[in-house]
Protein backbone atom coordinates (compact mmCIF):
# COMPACT_ATOMS: atom_id res chain seq x y z
CA UNK A 1 0.00 0.00 0.00
CA UNK A 2 2.68 2.50 1.08
CA UNK A 3 4.81 1.44 -1.89
CA UNK A 4 1.96 2.19 -4.31
CA UNK A 5 1.43 5.60 -2.71
CA UNK A 6 5.14 6.39 -2.97
CA UNK A 7 5.13 5.46 -6.66
CA UNK A 8 2.05 7.62 -7.18
CA UNK A 9 3.70 10.65 -5.57
CA UNK A 10 6.88 10.02 -7.57
CA UNK A 11 4.84 9.98 -10.76
CA UNK A 12 3.20 13.27 -9.84
CA UNK A 13 6.57 14.82 -9.05
CA UNK A 14 8.00 13.72 -12.39
CA UNK A 15 4.93 14.67 -14.41
CA UNK A 16 5.91 18.33 -15.04
CA UNK A 17 9.31 17.22 -16.31
CA UNK A 18 7.71 14.66 -18.61
CA UNK A 19 5.29 17.23 -19.96
CA UNK A 20 8.18 19.64 -20.51
CA UNK A 21 10.07 16.98 -22.49
CA UNK A 22 6.99 16.35 -24.61
CA UNK A 23 6.68 20.06 -25.37
CA UNK A 24 10.35 20.45 -26.39
CA UNK A 25 10.33 21.11 -30.12
CA UNK A 26 13.45 22.40 -31.82
CA UNK A 27 12.34 24.72 -34.63
CA UNK A 28 14.59 24.99 -37.68
CA UNK A 29 14.26 27.46 -40.56
CA UNK A 30 15.80 25.58 -43.49
CA UNK A 31 16.61 26.58 -47.05
CA UNK A 32 14.57 24.75 -49.66
CA UNK A 33 17.58 22.79 -50.97
CA UNK A 34 17.68 20.96 -47.62
CA UNK A 35 14.18 19.52 -47.97
CA UNK A 36 15.42 16.11 -49.22
CA UNK A 37 18.38 16.06 -46.79
CA UNK A 38 17.34 17.43 -43.42
CA UNK A 39 14.72 14.77 -42.57
CA UNK A 40 17.55 12.22 -42.35
CA UNK A 41 19.38 14.40 -39.85
CA UNK A 42 16.18 15.00 -37.93
CA UNK A 43 15.33 11.31 -37.68
CA UNK A 44 18.74 10.45 -36.24
CA UNK A 45 18.79 13.45 -33.93
CA UNK A 46 15.32 12.74 -32.54
CA UNK A 47 16.23 9.10 -31.96
CA UNK A 48 19.39 9.98 -30.05
CA UNK A 49 18.11 12.99 -28.12
CA UNK A 50 14.46 12.19 -27.51
CA UNK A 51 13.17 15.60 -28.61
CA UNK A 52 11.00 16.68 -31.50
CA UNK A 53 12.41 18.68 -34.41
CA UNK A 54 10.25 20.75 -36.73
CA UNK A 55 11.66 22.18 -39.95
CA UNK A 56 10.12 24.92 -42.10
CA UNK A 57 11.40 25.12 -45.69
CA UNK A 58 11.44 28.22 -47.90
CA UNK A 59 13.87 30.43 -49.76
CA UNK A 60 16.69 31.77 -47.62
CA UNK A 61 15.45 35.34 -48.13
CA UNK A 62 11.93 34.47 -46.99
CA UNK A 63 13.21 32.76 -43.86
CA UNK A 64 15.56 35.62 -43.03
CA UNK A 65 12.68 38.07 -43.31
CA UNK A 66 10.54 35.92 -41.03
CA UNK A 67 13.33 35.77 -38.44
CA UNK A 68 13.95 39.51 -38.59
CA UNK A 69 10.21 39.98 -38.02
CA UNK A 70 10.34 37.86 -34.88
CA UNK A 71 9.50 34.32 -36.05
CA UNK A 72 10.33 31.96 -33.14
CA UNK A 73 12.95 29.75 -34.78
CA UNK A 74 15.89 28.27 -32.89
CA UNK A 75 18.25 27.58 -35.79
CA UNK A 76 18.56 29.07 -39.29
CA UNK A 77 20.14 26.91 -42.01
CA UNK A 78 20.51 29.03 -45.15
CA UNK A 79 21.76 28.26 -48.65
CA UNK A 80 24.40 30.98 -48.44
CA UNK A 81 26.19 33.06 -45.81
CA UNK A 82 24.64 36.35 -46.85
CA UNK A 83 21.17 35.88 -45.37
CA UNK A 84 22.34 34.53 -42.00
CA UNK A 85 24.82 37.43 -41.95
CA UNK A 86 21.79 39.73 -41.94
CA UNK A 87 20.69 38.00 -38.74
CA UNK A 88 24.14 38.53 -37.24
CA UNK A 89 24.11 42.20 -38.29
CA UNK A 90 20.73 42.64 -36.62
CA UNK A 91 22.29 41.49 -33.35
CA UNK A 92 19.93 38.57 -32.87
CA UNK A 93 22.30 35.67 -33.56
CA UNK A 94 24.43 33.85 -31.02
CA UNK A 95 27.39 33.68 -33.39
CA UNK A 96 29.51 36.65 -34.47
CA UNK A 97 29.56 35.20 -38.01
CA UNK A 98 27.60 32.46 -39.80
CA UNK A 99 28.89 28.91 -39.41
CA UNK A 100 29.52 27.24 -42.78
CA UNK A 101 28.00 23.77 -42.54
CA UNK A 102 28.11 22.75 -46.22
CA UNK A 103 28.84 23.86 -49.77
CA UNK A 104 26.00 23.64 -52.27
CA UNK A 105 26.35 22.07 -55.72
CA UNK A 106 24.53 23.54 -58.74
CA UNK A 107 23.42 21.21 -61.52
CA UNK A 108 21.70 21.39 -64.88
CA UNK A 109 18.71 19.04 -64.90
CA UNK A 110 17.03 18.10 -68.20
CA UNK A 111 13.81 16.16 -68.77
CA UNK A 112 14.06 12.78 -70.45
CA UNK A 113 14.08 12.75 -74.27
CA UNK A 114 14.68 16.50 -74.59
CA UNK A 115 18.34 16.55 -75.62
CA UNK A 116 19.76 13.79 -77.76
CA UNK A 117 23.37 14.89 -77.91
CA UNK A 118 25.94 15.77 -75.28
CA UNK A 119 24.36 17.54 -72.30
CA UNK A 120 26.12 20.70 -71.18
CA UNK A 121 25.27 24.29 -70.33
CA UNK A 122 25.78 25.35 -73.97
CA UNK A 123 23.06 22.81 -74.90
CA UNK A 124 20.48 25.20 -73.45
CA UNK A 125 20.59 27.19 -76.69
CA UNK A 126 19.14 24.17 -78.53
CA UNK A 127 15.84 25.09 -80.28
CA UNK A 128 14.12 22.10 -78.64
CA UNK A 129 14.42 23.87 -75.29
CA UNK A 130 11.79 26.55 -74.76
CA UNK A 131 11.70 27.03 -70.99
CA UNK A 132 14.49 26.89 -68.41
CA UNK A 133 13.49 27.04 -64.75
CA UNK A 134 15.65 29.12 -62.41
CA UNK A 135 15.11 30.13 -58.78
CA UNK A 136 14.50 33.83 -58.20
CA UNK A 137 18.02 35.25 -57.68
CA UNK A 138 16.66 37.91 -55.31
CA UNK A 139 15.31 35.30 -52.88
CA UNK A 140 17.28 32.11 -53.53
CA UNK A 141 21.08 31.70 -53.45
CA UNK A 142 20.90 28.90 -56.02
CA UNK A 143 19.14 31.32 -58.34
CA UNK A 144 21.96 33.81 -57.83
CA UNK A 145 24.47 31.07 -58.62
CA UNK A 146 22.52 30.00 -61.71
CA UNK A 147 22.45 33.52 -63.14
CA UNK A 148 26.15 33.96 -62.33
CA UNK A 149 26.89 30.73 -64.24
CA UNK A 150 24.91 31.91 -67.28
CA UNK A 151 26.77 35.24 -67.21
CA UNK A 152 30.14 33.55 -66.78
CA UNK A 153 29.50 31.24 -69.74
CA UNK A 154 28.20 34.04 -71.95
CA UNK A 155 24.72 32.55 -72.20
CA UNK A 156 22.51 35.09 -70.45
CA UNK A 157 21.43 37.17 -73.45
CA UNK A 158 20.71 34.13 -75.64
CA UNK A 159 18.73 32.35 -72.95
CA UNK A 160 16.91 35.28 -71.32
CA UNK A 161 13.66 34.71 -73.31
CA UNK A 162 13.59 31.08 -72.11
CA UNK A 163 14.02 31.73 -68.40
CA UNK A 164 11.12 31.16 -66.02
CA UNK A 165 11.63 32.09 -62.39
CA UNK A 166 10.41 30.18 -59.35
CA UNK A 167 10.21 31.32 -55.73
CA UNK A 168 12.80 28.84 -54.44
CA UNK A 169 14.87 25.89 -55.57
CA UNK A 170 12.20 23.32 -54.67
CA UNK A 171 9.63 25.09 -56.84
CA UNK A 172 12.22 25.35 -59.61
CA UNK A 173 12.51 21.57 -59.58
CA UNK A 174 8.71 21.24 -59.63
CA UNK A 175 8.60 23.29 -62.83
CA UNK A 176 10.90 20.76 -64.44
CA UNK A 177 9.29 17.65 -63.01
CA UNK A 178 5.80 18.79 -64.01
CA UNK A 179 6.87 19.56 -67.57
CA UNK A 180 6.38 23.32 -67.28
CA UNK A 181 10.06 23.62 -68.19
CA UNK A 182 12.31 21.26 -70.13
CA UNK A 183 15.33 22.15 -68.03
CA UNK A 184 16.09 23.49 -64.57
CA UNK A 185 19.13 24.83 -62.79
CA UNK A 186 18.74 23.28 -59.35
CA UNK A 187 20.62 21.93 -56.35
CA UNK A 188 22.18 18.49 -56.51
CA UNK A 189 20.29 17.68 -53.28
CA UNK A 190 17.03 17.79 -55.24
CA UNK A 191 18.37 16.45 -58.55
CA UNK A 192 19.34 13.12 -56.95
CA UNK A 193 15.91 12.47 -55.43
CA UNK A 194 14.06 9.47 -56.94
CA UNK A 195 11.34 11.63 -58.49
CA UNK A 196 13.80 13.87 -60.33
CA UNK A 197 15.98 10.93 -61.40
CA UNK A 198 12.93 9.25 -62.88
CA UNK A 199 11.85 12.35 -64.80
CA UNK A 200 15.25 13.41 -66.13
CA UNK A 201 19.03 13.47 -65.87
CA UNK A 202 21.56 16.03 -64.72
CA UNK A 203 25.14 17.22 -65.10
CA UNK A 204 27.18 19.39 -62.77
CA UNK A 205 27.49 23.05 -63.65
CA UNK A 206 31.22 23.90 -63.79
CA UNK A 207 32.12 25.08 -60.30
CA UNK A 208 34.34 27.85 -61.67
CA UNK A 209 31.30 29.37 -63.40
CA UNK A 210 29.62 30.56 -60.17
CA UNK A 211 30.72 31.78 -56.72
CA UNK A 212 30.93 29.04 -54.08
CA UNK A 213 27.59 28.29 -52.44
CA UNK A 214 28.83 28.40 -48.86
CA UNK A 215 25.76 27.46 -46.80
CA UNK A 216 25.69 29.23 -43.44
CA UNK A 217 23.92 28.68 -40.14
CA UNK A 218 23.16 30.80 -37.09
CA UNK A 219 21.45 30.10 -33.78
CA UNK A 220 19.03 32.75 -32.58
CA UNK A 221 19.63 34.53 -29.29
CA UNK A 222 15.94 34.17 -28.43
CA UNK A 223 15.99 30.45 -29.20
CA UNK A 224 13.74 28.57 -26.79
CA UNK A 225 16.02 25.54 -27.15
CA UNK A 226 19.49 26.97 -27.65
CA UNK A 227 21.38 23.97 -26.29
CA UNK A 228 19.49 21.59 -28.58
CA UNK A 229 20.16 23.91 -31.53
CA UNK A 230 23.87 23.82 -30.68
CA UNK A 231 23.73 20.04 -30.50
CA UNK A 232 21.95 19.79 -33.86
CA UNK A 233 24.49 22.03 -35.58
CA UNK A 234 27.33 20.08 -33.97
CA UNK A 235 25.78 16.85 -35.29
CA UNK A 236 25.73 18.28 -38.83
CA UNK A 237 29.43 19.08 -38.49
CA UNK A 238 30.36 15.71 -36.98
CA UNK A 239 31.91 12.83 -38.91
CA UNK A 240 28.50 11.14 -39.20
CA UNK A 241 26.91 14.39 -40.30
CA UNK A 242 29.57 14.95 -42.94
CA UNK A 243 28.84 11.51 -44.39
CA UNK A 244 25.15 12.39 -44.65
CA UNK A 245 25.90 15.72 -46.29
CA UNK A 246 28.31 14.26 -48.82
CA UNK A 247 25.98 11.41 -49.74
CA UNK A 248 22.97 13.68 -50.20
CA UNK A 249 24.16 16.24 -52.70
CA UNK A 250 26.16 18.66 -50.56
CA UNK A 251 29.86 19.03 -49.91
CA UNK A 252 30.87 19.02 -46.25
CA UNK A 253 33.64 21.50 -45.44
CA UNK A 254 36.93 20.14 -44.18
CA UNK A 255 37.17 19.58 -40.45
CA UNK A 256 39.54 21.96 -38.71
CA UNK A 257 41.20 21.31 -35.37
Amino acid sequence: MFKRIAILFLGIALCPNLLHAQRTTLRIAAAADLQPVLPKFIAEFEKKNGIQVEASYASSATLATQILNGAPYDLFLAANRGFPQKIVDAGIAVESAPVTYARGILVLWVRNNVLHGAMMMQSLTDPSIHRIAVANPVHAPYGTAAMAALDSLGLTDALRPKLVFAENIAQTAQFGQSGNAECALISKTIAITPAMRQAGTFVLVPTDAYPPLEQGAVILKKAAHRSQALDFLAYMQSAAGRVLLNSNGLHAPSLTH
